[in-house]
């Protein structure tokens, strides 16, 4: 691990929103006809959570309340901040994006405080810590909140069983500060690859510039159509596992020893159960996958969320985040935490 490439920052504060709305298996499997145990045997998924957008709980509303926990957490106001990056996979809207949204969510929407989306699908939160790390270790801002919020059972609606059963939706935000003097704190290393002649694996193909609403020759139930979310999971599988050994070769060139926790974003049971075959210890890996489905960008940080609050993860603890994403990409970091 080369000394240069350690950044002295620290999570100081972590928060999480999970909408009320609980959806057990038994509802789902009577509403596709599937056989009692078929979701928590082929998903890994027991219930998930829903948001009620119609009433109000919306992706950025859901973000602003994990961030007002991570800020009390932090011992920090929302007028502390310099830097918000929204770090969704699934926009609440194209324009703006959703980074003003929870500014103003936060009660900062006169204070002209930076903010800003960063947007690498379920690798989002991964990618934006990165980047805010960055900034504050060349001192361009000094307290930055990385939060994502994801509504992911919206593009899934009507597709199939196993990708509406699989997703989940929930919010969950840190606040990222210099470390302070004697703190091991500190960002070690960050390594992505990203194989974009795979990018047709995972896709919600309408919504941008090629197709929109109004285009000539597009109807409307064909941009519906667009508008879902599509994933061959099993290629998908097949092609992060090839992907996997050189990203692991490059990222833990001395192999998991020394690794105190792995937190791993939540893809699906086949996605969590190859992490045990490349040789990362299971006993040391944090999943929520059974009780929150997969929360798209917001799975990793729930489950950094859920290790910290059961006491799995400590300060001073070693750890590895890790995902994958639609690109098709793989991320990791390397952290004391």
């Amino acid at each position: 691990m080369s000394a240069d490439s350690t950044r002295r920052v620290q999570i100081a504060g972590l928060g999480r929103y999970l909408p009320a709305r609980v959806v057990g298996n038994a509802e789902l499997e009577a509403q596709f006809g599937l056989e009692p145990g078929w979701i928590l045997a082929h998903n890994g998924v027991e219930e998930r959570r829903r948001a009620d957008v119609a009433a109000g709980e919306t992706a950025t509303w859901m973000a602003a309340r994990a961030a007002r926990e991570a800020l009390d957490d932090a011992g920090l106001a929302p007028e502390d901040l310099d830097l918000i990056l929204n770090a969704s996979g699934t926009a609440e809207q194209a324009i703006p994006d959703g980074a003003p949204l929870v500014q103003h969510q936060l009660g900062l929407g006169t204070s002209g405080c930076a903010a800003y989306s960063v947007h690498a699908t379920c690798l989002s939160f991964l990618v934006a810590l990165d980047t805010a790390a960055a900034l504050i270790a060349c001192g361009r801002h000094r307290r930055a909140l990385v939060v994502s919020a994801d509504v992911g059972s919206a593009s899934v609606i009507g597709v199939d069983p196993e990708s509406e059963t699989l997703w989940g939706d929930a919010a969950a935000a840190v606040v990222l500060t210099a470390a302070p003097r004697g703190s091991e704190s500190a960002l070690h290393r960050v390594c992505m690859h990203t194989h974009g002649a795979r990018a047709d694996l995972t896709e919600v193909r309408g919504g941008g510039t090629r197709l929109f609403p109004g285009r000539a020759g597009l109807a409307a139930s064909e941009l519906r159509d667009e508008l879902r979310f599509v994933m061959r999971g099993p290629e998908v599988l097949r092609h992060s596992l090839r992907m996997a050994r050189p990203f692991f070769a490059e990222l833990l060139p001395e192999g998991p020893l020394g690794l105190d926790l792995i937190v791993p974003h939540q893809p699906s049971l086949a996605g969590l159960e190859a992490l045990a075959a490349l040789g990362l210890p299971r006993d040391r890996t944090v999943s929520t996958l059974r009780q929150l489905g997969n929360c798209v960008a917001a799975s990793l940080p729930c489950t950094l969320y859920e290790a910290q609050r059961t006491g799995a993860l400590r300060r001073g603890h070693r750890l590895l985040l890790f995902g994958t994403g639609a690109g098709l990409s793989m991320a990791g970091a390397l952290w004391t935490f």
